[in-house]
């Protein structure tokens, strides 16, 4: 297993689902870690996972769209450890719609979010990491940051957006020590993607063709992604960076 031992870590959008598995995993691996969200809730249950299994982790609510909330969780992480070994944009919000049921709100919405939310939180922990010369970004994008997807105009318009300021930043700072990438899912099972196949008129149906838009007829697992970010986090990926992390299923194969 890929280690963080003695690294200290933040996730944003930790509450639940990939962020969720995200943090278990960098416990396990032996990081601590700032479990980060509006759900306040939702992280603390991620936090006491994380200390049933005797991993070390605190919980920080954050809304990663407020400058004034990231600057208050910048001061908290570096009044604790002084620094921010590994960080985790994985905070976002999603959107159903075409240009012609897209509002400039909705937009704007997912931008704030998605977009400015990576830009956000990123804004004030990479000076340290460049003064340190070390550091490791993981942005989640989602594999609508690869290839178009049908009925989610504002939500791939972000994405994509996120697959940019990955590689500019990572450009930006590859000598610097500080190394930046985005994973980019397919669909993945989580509470989310589970309540909205729940709002069909047939949710076994919805269920099944959810599944069936991967070639390996399924959803991906949350842990999975976990891995993914482990790697990416770890030193064993130090000749890694500006890089689209696809884990799709297969999905993208035929595109």
């Amino acid at each position: 297993m890929f280690s963080l031992k003695d690294r200290i870590t933040l996730v944003t959008g930790a509450g639940s689902g990939i962020g969720a598995a995200i943090a278990e995993t960098f416990a396990k691996a032996g990081g601590f870690v700032f479990v980060t969200d509006r759900d306040e809730k939702g992280g603390r249950e991620t936090v006491a996972r994380i200390a049933a299994q005797d991993g070390q982790a605190e919980f920080l609510p954050l809304d990663v769209s407020s400058e004034a909330d990231c600057a208050r969780v910048a001061e908290s992480v570096h009044g604790r450890f002084n620094r921010l070994d590994v960080l985790v944009n994985n905070a976002g919000i999603g959107h159903v719609g075409t240009m012609l049921t897209t509002t400039g709100a909705d937009l704007d919405r997912l931008y704030a979010v998605n977009v400015r939310g990576i830009f956000n939180v990123t804004k004030v922990f990479i000076a340290g990491m460049v003064q340190r010369k070390a550091g490791a970004i993981v942005n989640m994008a989602s594999i609508g940051a690869v290839v178009g997807v049908r009925d989610r105009l504002a939500y791939v318009t972000t994405k994509f957006a996120i697959a940019g300021l990955t590689k500019a930043m990572a450009l930006d700072h590859a000598l610097d020590g500080v190394r930046v990438n985005c994973i980019c899912p397919g669909r993945v099972e989580t509470p989310f993607v589970t309540g909205w196949i729940k709002k069909y008129p047939d949710p076994e149906k919805a269920y099944r063709e959810a599944c069936a838009t991967q070639a390996v007829n399924r959803m991906g697992r949350p842990e999975e992604i976990a891995a993914a970010a482990l790697y990416l986090a770890s030193d064993e990926a130090g000749f890694v960076t500006g890089t689209e992390f696809i884990i799709d299923g297969g999905f993208s194969a035929g595109k």
